[in-house]
């Protein structure tokens, strides 16, 4: 888990091999996924992908709460 505060930069696009939840705890985040928007606000949660592209846009900020999620870790109980 990785607790992030964003100010507003964007980070340029990006790629991992294991699936994230981002979490916006306040504030609101601009991001792009496969080149598609999403706006994710406060409360919201957003999961990108395995090997998905994704940036964050400028003028996201506040809080985000990055979990990653590797493969095969998920149990549904």
């Amino acid at each position: 888990m990785k607790l992030l505060r964003m100010d507003g930069t964007p980070v340029r696009e990006e790629a991992h091999g294991t699936a994230g939840i981002l979490i916006v705890l306040d504030g609101r985040m601009e991001l792009a996924v496969q080149g598609d928007p999403v706006a994710v606000g406060p409360g919201e949660m957003y999961r990108v992908p395995a090997g998905a592209a994704h940036a964050v846009g400028p003028g996201s900020h506040g809080t985000l709460l990055i979990v990653e999620v590797p493969e095969g870790t998920v149990r549904t109980l």
